[in-house]
């Protein structure tokens, strides 16, 4: 399996009239990615309820969506997010709890029509996740999240990211083009391009494929990294200034990234070992998200899918002021 990077595609949510257009953009992505018309329509009604449920509850939230590739077609993401006060899960599911007054079918409907559900809430506000599969029999969910938004102006993203999945291995990259707009992206896709040609070489040998194929460019920041689910074993490569974190049951590790730009000068490459790392969530995010949260503030949210995570990285931390990437990976799950 391999995934080329792709913007997240966002929806303000802030006057009924948003909730029609909300479905209509469901529905056109669901046939630009070729799902069965009973699933697009499926899709579509999942955008319907998720919006309603900002107007009715938060009055102002967002649905991000997200088409994942899949053999047989594709994947459809719909995450709605909010910042009204926060609800008890397991009664917001029971059909006929309501907190607004209505007859309280919408939360219970969701879960019942999507093949992957969750939702993480607090006094902060709601992320609610929904995933519909193209074939219905296939129920196998990807435990990957990725928030990725523009520079708001922008129509072109200089971030970039790729996943390489085979059995057991996994290798990741993430780019961030130096500034912003049309010539940040040059770079972040020839880095992306030169990746997918060997994306299991060793991380040395990639970033320095990397740098050569980057030099005509203005060059940006690198992440590569690779897991060996045998081994329990992650590698990490970095230059400049992407962050990364891996969350364990016991403890957090910090991912190091050496100084320079990939594309312009560097001194060296130095490849990290992290072990023991199967049961850990790893998060990787440019620098168009603040470095100072801790999801110690969010009990629970490491537990929930890591499309939440990302979203709700976005929606307290995104500086507004760049491009921004976020990918959430759950390390046991991804290859499940």
């Amino acid at each position: 399996m391999n995934l080329r990077g792709s913007l997240t595609q966002l929806i303000v949510i802030d006057d009924p009239s948003h909730v029609g257009h909300a479905r209509r953009q469901v529905r056109e992505l669901a046939q630009r990615h070729a799902l069965a018309e009973a699933d697009g329509e499926r899709a579509a009604l999942l955008a319907t309820e998720l919006a309603s449920n900002i107007i009715k509850h938060a009055e102002r939230g967002a649905l991000h969506l997200r088409a994942w590739p899949h053999a047989e077609g594709a994947v459809l993401e719909l995450l709605a997010i909010d910042r009204a006060q926060g609800f008890d899960r397991a009664a917001c599911l029971t059909d006929g709890f309501s907190t607004s007054g209505t007859q309280g079918i919408g939360l219970g409907a969701i879960e019942r029509l999507a093949d992957t559900f969750d939702l993480y809430s607090d006094a902060r506000g709601t992320a609610l996740l929904a995933r519909v599969h193209g074939p219905r029999q296939d129920r196998r969910d990807l435990r990957i999240g990725v928030c990725q938004h523009t520079l708001p102006g922008e129509t072109v993203c200089g971030d970039g990211w790729y996943v390489a999945k085979q059995e057991g291995h996994l290798s990741l990259l993430m780019i961030d083009g130096l500034g912003h707009g049309e010539h940040a992206r040059t770079a972040a896709d020839a880095g992306e391009t030169a990746f997918a040609q060997a994306p299991y070489d060793a991380p040395a040998r990639v970033v320095e494929r990397l740098h050569g194929a980057m030099g005509s460019t203005r060059g940006g920041a690198v992440a590569v990294i690779q897991h060996d689910a045998a081994l329990e074993r992650l590698t990490f490569a970095g230059i400049g200034n992407i962050g990364g974190v891996l969350l364990g049951r016991e403890r957090a590790r910090g991912l190091a990234s050496m100084p320079g730009i990939v594309g312009g000068q560097y001194r060296k490459v130095q490849v990290f070992d992290y072990p023991q790392v199967n049961d850990n969530l790893l998060i990787l995010y440019s620098d168009g998200l603040q470095s100072r949260w801790d999801l110690k503030d969010y009990p629970g949210l490491a537990y929930r899918h890591p499309a939440l995570v990302a979203a709700v990285l976005h929606r307290d931390f995104c500086r507004g002021r760049d491009d921004v990437t976020i990918m959430v990976i759950d390390l046991e799950g991804v290859h499940a």
